[in-house]
């Protein structure tokens, strides 16, 4: 039920450093307080924010773990996260203790459909080789043999999560001539298969060993962690190129770089790891992966947004009505 105790003026802790224009909206309508130095918090810092507010702002990089939230004084009533991932909080404990959680979700789609499509070029045509290898001042000029990569025209595209991203990436990959297949918990009303001309693979092994580049689009739970795992690697043609915007979890990594380092698959596309910004170090030398540093949503537009949805579902709380992107329901 909606939280008709909530505080007029709330005490709103942000644990990153959001748009200037944010921070000075929130500063305007609570008792804001913004984190200007931009640094993680740390488990520690976290504790001691949840206990100094009514609403926690966190983001991706902040892990709130049960019993964080379980030893959190009641005063605590909202964490109104920033960005559409919730898998950094523990919403089973969250609905126990009877906090609200909210996301933002949808605002960064687009985005990350154009980091993916991006990803989908770039990988297979060895563009982060290309652009290495002219600034090392070792190009010799064009030769019919040089940097040879893979066309992704006429090729196949395993969509793996066919949410509102899966579904942007398939409108993006659709003009560029690629085949569309799908794999989703729930198959796709059939006009939103034929508009997006996409067919639905019922399973998902059957996509891992047909498709020619495959990208990862669903959240990181208990069954979809490492759903990429040594013996799916195994089934991918020597050709096939994966591609991960979602989360690092969803990917065996030890698996995943002894596929790169001996090429049994084409190559990867990756702009999330298992341990950010921690990253597994033999990814560094592989020439066949382009590694960016989980950019996907890093639009000035997108971020901006994402901020702008947290104002709402704050201020939307602190009138006393449900939040718009309340994440939990059921609540009693």
């Amino acid at each position: 039920m909606p939280d008709s105790s909530a505080p007029a003026k709330p005490r709103v802790i942000i644990t990153r450093e959001l748009a200037d224009s944010n921070h000075h909206r929130m500063c305007e309508l609570f008792d804001a307080v913004p984190n200007y130095a931009d640094t993680p918090f740390s488990r520690d810092e976290l504790i001691a924010a949840m206990a100094d507010c009514d609403v926690l702002v966190p983001t991706v990089t902040d892990h709130i773990d049960a019993e964080m939230i379980e030893n959190a004084p009641d005063r605590l009533r909202l964490i109104a996260s920033f960005g559409a991932g919730v898998d950094h909080i523990n919403l089973a404990a969250a609905r126990a203790k009877k906090i609200l959680v909210t996301n933002t979700p949808g605002v960064f789609t687009e985005d990350t459909a154009d980091m993916t499509m991006a990803l989908i070029l770039s990988t297979p045509r060895r563009l982060s080789e290309g652009e290495k290898l002219i600034r090392s001042g070792q190009w010799e000029g064009w030769k019919p043999s040089g940097m040879l990569g893979h066309c992704i025209g006429g090729k196949k595209l395993g969509i793996i999560g066919m949410g509102r991203i899966g579904q942007a990436v398939a409108r993006r990959a659709s003009g560029f001539g690629m085949s569309i297949f799908y794999h989703n918990r729930r198959q796709l009303p059939p006009a939103v298969e034929e508009s997006l001309r996409a067919s639905f693979l019922a399973e998902l092994d059957e996509l891992i060993r047909e498709c020619d580049i495959i990208t990862l689009h669903c959240p990181h739970t208990d069954e979809t962690h490492e759903m990429i795992n040594a013996e799916r690697i195994g089934q991918m043609k020597p050709s096939t190129y994966l591609i991960n915007t979602a989360r690092g979890d969803l990917i065996d990594e030890n698996a995943l770089i002894e596929a790169l380092q001996s090429e049994k698959i084409g190559g990867a596309g990756l702009d999330v790891y298992r341990n950010e910004p921690d990253i597994d170090p033999r990814f560094l030398n592989l020439k066949n992966t382009v590694l960016l540093p989980h950019m996907g949503s890093a639009t000035f537009e997108g971020r901006e947004a994402a901020g702008e949805r947290v104002i709402t579902n704050i201020r939307v709380w602190a009138d006393g009505h449900r939040p718009p992107d309340q994440v939990l329901d059921g609540w009693v």
